[in-house]
């Protein structure tokens, strides 16, 4: 089985030698690797263009998803494994990649894992990356950080969708869950990718998911559902029910409990623990507001304007 490695970059920085090092050391060499630069200025085009062994598109102004596609369109094989440019890869990840297909099916969704080097990662990754024991094969969706397929998936699926700047990957998860693609977990071909550095940035990033997820039309009962949790617990701490307020509080704690059985289960430090008991609630909050005024924003976008 041939496989062609394709990405997307802009302006990568320092990450670009972290992926470029991890890929040369894979105990399963790719048979190319197509790379689209979407109009880098920090020098990441100069040290692709020093690379060996990579093809180099140059498309100043491409969003993610015409990246992807034109780098399917360039590639030799019909395997295709894709990954980010700021990712770094651990060294089995595309051979342990490649075994679902090789056994038969359309697409191998791998795993990803945070680069934690700060208490405000750890806690991040509590929040929003389930432990691989949470995976349910049948409804995993795959982050195109780490994933595979065949080319004659990608084409059933129209191809990534070029009008959607953000979550254009869960865009395509969703058109082969319509079509009963044969999709297999991949759970130990991990990359590990790097978190926002900050709370501003961090809110950034939710926003644009969320608005990307209406725009898109994704997801809309998992929205549905945080407005209705959220608008339940404002009423109930505006009435004069204690009730009411201890139900809220119950289920604030049922909210909370999966990220903090993750972030007590992760640390062994009994500091950060007690950090993460206090920090994550409300970070839970901080990032559902982003979604929900992301949200918003993205129904707004799709409104029809005279």
């Amino acid at each position: 089985m041939k496989v062609s490695l394709i990405t997307t970059v802009l302006d990568a920085g320092e990450r670009l030698e972290g992926f470029l090092r991890t890929l040369e050391a894979q105990t399963r060499q790719p048979d190319e690797v197509v790379v689209v630069d979407g109009g880098s200025t920090d020098g990441t085009l100069e040290r692709l263009r020093r690379a060996e062994g990579i093809t180099l598109i140059e498309e100043p102004g491409a969003n993610i998803a015409r990246g992807r596609n034109l780098a399917i369109s360039a590639a030799a094989h019909d395997v295709i494994a894709v990954t980010d440019a700021d990712c770094e890869l651990e060294p089995d990840w595309l051979e342990l990649l490649l075994r679902p297909l090789e056994a038969g099916a359309d697409v191998a969704m791998g795993a990803y894992r945070p680069i934690e080097d700060r208490f405000l990662h750890r806690c991040m990754a509590a929040v929003n990356l389930p432990d691989p024991d949470e995976w349910d094969e049948a409804t995993f969706m795959p982050s195109g950080r780490s994933v595979a397929f065949r080319r004659e998936a990608i084409d059933a699926a129209g191809g990534y969708p070029e009008w959607l700047a953000i979550g254009e990957d869960m865009y395509v998860d969703h058109r082969w869950r319509e079509l009963g693609m044969d999709m297999r977990l991949a759970r130990d071909a991990v990359v590990r990718w790097p978190l926002r550095p900050d709370l501003a940035s961090t809110w950034t990033q939710y926003f644009r998911y969320a608005r990307g997820d209406a725009i898109a039309g994704m997801h809309r009962q998992r929205h549905a559902l945080r407005f209705g949790v959220y608008a339940g617990a404002l009423y109930a701490w505006s009435s004069r029910s204690r009730l009411l307020k201890l139900a809220s509080l119950v289920g604030a704690a049922a909210y909370a409990s999966a990220p903090l059985r993750r972030a007590l289960r992760r640390s062994d430090d009994p500091l950060e623990r007690a950090g993460s008991v206090a920090a994550i609630p409300p970070l839970m909050a901080f990032i559902d507001a982003a979604k929900m005024t992301g949200y918003v924003a993205g129904l707004w976008a799709r409104r029809p304007h005279s």
